[in-house]
């Protein structure tokens, strides 16, 4: 990626391809509520490619100066594949991993390149990123971790 719209277009295909996961996880869940988790997620990662879409037209600008606190639930959580059977905490492990993995990308991005315009926009999509792993983080520390 050399240019600013190559780096939001990249990120916006992410968003895409994450809210596709989780819907198309929805339709084999077997529980009502199952789907209904997994399509509030589809739904979630349509806002942040809406964000996205909105730096790009220039409305809204990405911050990469801001911090995010990190909970590090995710770091001590196994890996999880999509599944057609899986459970609450699963889908929340699932989604945290791929928002860690989407964060790691455009902070290594980020660092490969000299400083400059592209590379606050990468970083600003790195702190995008880890504000989504917080939600999800939050949503397993309210869920998961207070009930056990």
């Amino acid at each position: 990626m050399n240019t600013i719209d190559e780096a939001l277009d990249f990120a916006i295909e992410q968003e895409q391809i994450a809210a596709d996961f989780y819907a198309q996880t929805a339709e084999k869940a077997r529980s009502a509520e199952m789907k209904s988790v997994l399509m509030e997620f589809s739904e979630e990662e349509l806002r942040h490619k809406q964000i996205l879409l909105n730096v790009k037209a220039g409305e809204h600008q990405l911050t990469p100066q801001q911090e995010v606190l990190d909970l590090k639930i995710s770091d001590y959580l196994i890996d999880m594949e999509g599944a057609e059977n899986l459970s609450y905490q699963d889908a929340l492990i699932v989604a945290m991993k791929r928002e860690q993995a989407a964060f790691e990308l455009y902070d290594k991005m980020a660092s490969e390149i000299p400083a400059g315009e592209l590379k606050d926009v990468l970083k600003g999509l790195a702190v995008e990123e880890s504000k989504h792993k917080l939600f999800f983080e939050r949503q397993y520390d309210d869920h998961v971790l207070s009930q056990n």
